[in-house]
């Protein structure tokens, strides 16, 4: 694969995305799409950093066409109000690209529901988003589904037993299972799509180690990863290379549905796109069947429900009382 770049990026006009996430990289992927001629919508739970994003796109493509929208991951009320002032508003949807997280906070935090908040954030909420515009996605001309992973998910495990940490939260293990769950859904997603025919592409894409602000954001700058992000900075290659394995699995027709890109670099830890390595777990079919089975009785939303329902769906605000199965 030679190196790809932004100017790779075939033209987006005419095509309508969302992107979760104000900042890092999600802010890179908003900025190379609206770039590329998409009409992006920017999905972040901070209004003022939603406006700041939007600000910074418009002075670098005045001409893009782009706007903000609230979305708390963490609260899937707010998910589906978000998916169903979307249905209200477009006909369609070609891409989402499923960004937006929290990662490492040194002490168990839960989301608005009661779940762990990476995993309640960094999955479920990607989870529930995905199903709840699953009809607009079908409406999409070639529309793709890009859920972000991380270099850490080989290290993942998922704890059936123990999925929202509460016996035990070890802040970096909780991560990782986090993010292994976000690349077992990217998979499990393309078998059902191509199962179902629902049209849709689904591809998985990690970073490497990008210099976002996540390790300030979650452990905090005095914490050991924290210092490390901020007095070594060579170690963490820039944004907008960090974005690029999401942007090709976004736009490239070389990505293949099904299919996962990191960085070519050492350890996949910088680079450009490249077929990533898969850790064996996120290709086990047992643990993909009863992780969606655990969500979508966790989230209170099914896919099949999405499809059939003939007004926007509207979350309850019923979900399982235990992640437990």
């Amino acid at each position: 694969m030679t190196r790809w770049t932004t100017s790779n990026i075939p033209s987006q006009h005419g095509r309508t995305a969302v992107v979760t996430g104000t900042g890092g990289l999600g802010l890179a992927d908003a900025l190379a799409l609206a770039h590329a001629g998409a009409r992006v919508i920017v999905a972040g739970r901070n209004a003022a950093k939603g406006a700041d994003a939007v600000r910074r796109i418009h002075s670098e493509a005045p001409r893009a066409d782009i706007r903000f929208e609230m979305l708390d991951l963490a609260d899937l009320a707010s998910v589906a109000a978000f998916a169903e002032r979307l249905r209200e508003d477009q006909e369609c949807l070609d891409l989402l690209v499923n960004n937006a997280g929290v990662m490492v906070p040194p002490r168990r935090q839960v989301t608005a529901d009661g779940f762990e908040l990476q995993f309640g954030t960094n999955y479920l909420g990607h989870f529930a988003l995905t199903a709840h515009l699953l009809p607009l996605l079908r409406k999409g001309k070639q529309a793709r589904v890009v859920s972000v992973s991380s270099i850490v998910a080989a290290r993942g495990a998922i704890d059936f037993d123990d999925l929202d940490a509460q016996q035990r939260y070890r802040p970096m293990a909780v991560y990782a299972q986090s993010k292994i769950a976000c690349l077992i859904f990217a998979f499990e997603l393309q078998r059902r799509s191509d199962a179902a025919g629902w049209g849709i592409a689904s591809i998985a894409a990690h970073p490497g180690v990008a210099r976002t602000d996540l390790l300030h954001n979650g452990p905090g700058r005095g914490s050991v990863q924290g210092r490390i992000r901020s007095f070594l900075p060579f170690l963490f290659q820039p944004v907008e290379r960090g974005a690029l394995p999401t942007l090709f699995a976004a736009t490239s027709a070389q990505a293949r549905p099904g299919g996962y890109y990191g960085p070519d670099g050492l350890a996949e830890v910088r680079g450009y796109p490249t077929v990533a390595k898969v850790p064996p777990l996120a290709l086990d079919a047992a643990t993909a069947t009863r992780l969606w089975e655990v969500s979508e009785a966790l989230a209170g939303v099914t896919f099949e429900q999405a499809i059939g329902a003939s007004a926007p769906l509207r979350h309850t605000g019923e979900t399982a009382s235990s992640p437990a199965a």
